[in-house]
């Protein structure tokens, strides 16, 4: 074996790394990170496998071998972000109608507790004027800052803490039954209650904000898992209209993510549209899609947009969807969770010891 072939094998075992990892259910850290860059994986596996096409001679068996193996990754890889790119079906109908009574708009902006550029936030709510805003990371000076919309946005919810869990809501729209709920960890509080569009129609809103696995905040992914499932499986979408919002700490093609939709029933508008990536703003090269909004399947989209940077790590999220029950019948079905992915939620759940067993 020449020294390129040993250069090119070590390489090509390297990125197989993350495709073994990303099978396991482990909740390390480290190992759920894995979950994270599949963009940035697949284009270093293709990568190797344009390197082994032109290096190695082929006259040994583990050749092809190597090549085998990497196209097997590859394909593992494309499988869980093919749904994100504009090759899928398009999982959510676009809004053809006209009237606006039934609509609701909305940000989802992380902001950074240490951003001082409130500024870029308020004017971005100026120009575009969503119905809702949720802040997340904000503390009591970004909550002062932020009093600037309270005369537009009467209605609103204020958790500032400087523990990078604040969270903050603003609505246009009125709120009824607001609940603030502590649901795994007593340091992170997630947003329960119900918005009234301008036609009465009531929609059960959840904003959620968990803790992301890493060496620096959790070790393992069980609390965020146990977060995003205990959601999903307290959602009763054949009861009323939803929408879940939020920065999750997960991506979209994530199992926990993927397991979240199944159990709940939940929409995903980006799918058929596009990745999105919120997170890291800094970073072209290393971005993926953390900030979401899902919603039940009686509504339509009428826009959905990553907007411009605001001095945040993520960029703010957009999206503007109408409520017609009708849509029911047009939008795409989502995947049903089978008995052993709803056994593992079962016991990710448990394991996490939630303060609150059940969502309501």
């Amino acid at each position: 074996m020449s020294t390129i072939e040993l250069i090119i094998l070590i390489y090509s075992g390297l990125m197989c790394i993350p495709t073994l990892a990303s099978i396991t259910r482990f909740d390390q850290w480290w190992i759920r990170g894995f979950d994270f860059p599949r963009i940035q994986i697949s284009f270093l596996i293709i990568l190797a496998i344009l390197l082994s096409v032109f290096l190695y001679d082929f006259s040994k068996p583990w050749h092809f071998i190597a090549i085998g193996v990497l196209l097997l990754s590859l394909s593992y890889q494309f499988v869980k972000i093919y749904p994100y790119t504009y090759l899928a079906k398009k999982q959510v109908f676009k809004f053809k109608g006209s009237d606006s009574s039934a609509s609701i708009s909305i940000i989802v902006s992380n902001v950074l507790t240490t951003n001082k550029r409130s500024d870029k936030l308020i004017q971005l709510v100026h120009d575009r004027k969503p119905d809702l805003l949720l802040t997340l990371e904000s503390d009591e000076r970004w909550e002062k800052e932020l009093e600037v919309l309270e005369d537009e946005y009467r209605y609103t919810v204020k958790i500032p803490l400087d523990n990078l869990y604040g969270m903050h809501f603003y609505s246009k729209l009125q709120l009824e039954d607001i609940k603030v709920r502590y649901l795994v960890q007593e340091d992170i509080p997630s947003i329960h209650g119900y918005v009234i569009l301008r036609n009465g129609e009531k929609v059960k809103i959840h904003c959620l904000h968990p803790m992301p696995p890493s060496p620096t905040e959790s070790e393992t992914s069980t609390n965020r898992d146990a977060e995003l499932l205990m959601l999903g499986r307290d959602i009763d979408c054949e009861k009323e209209p939803a929408l879940v919002l939020g920065d999750l700490n997960d991506v979209a093609w994530s199992r926990t993510t993927r397991l979240f939709q199944k159990l709940s029933g939940l929409m995903d508008p980006r799918i058929g549209r596009g990745f999105f990536n919120t997170f890291h703003a800094d970073y072209a090269l290393f971005r993926w899609p953390l900030d979401h909004v899902f919603h039940t399947k009686d509504f339509t989209l009428i826009e959905i947009a990553r907007e411009r940077n605001i001095g945040s790590d993520h960029f703010p999220m957009y999206i503007n969807l109408n409520y017609e029950p009708t849509a029911e019948l047009i939008n795409e079905d989502t995947d049903q969770p089978d008995e052993e992915e709803k056994e593992w939620a079962e016991e990710k759940i448990k394991s996490a010891n939630p303060i609150i067993p059940k969502i309501d």
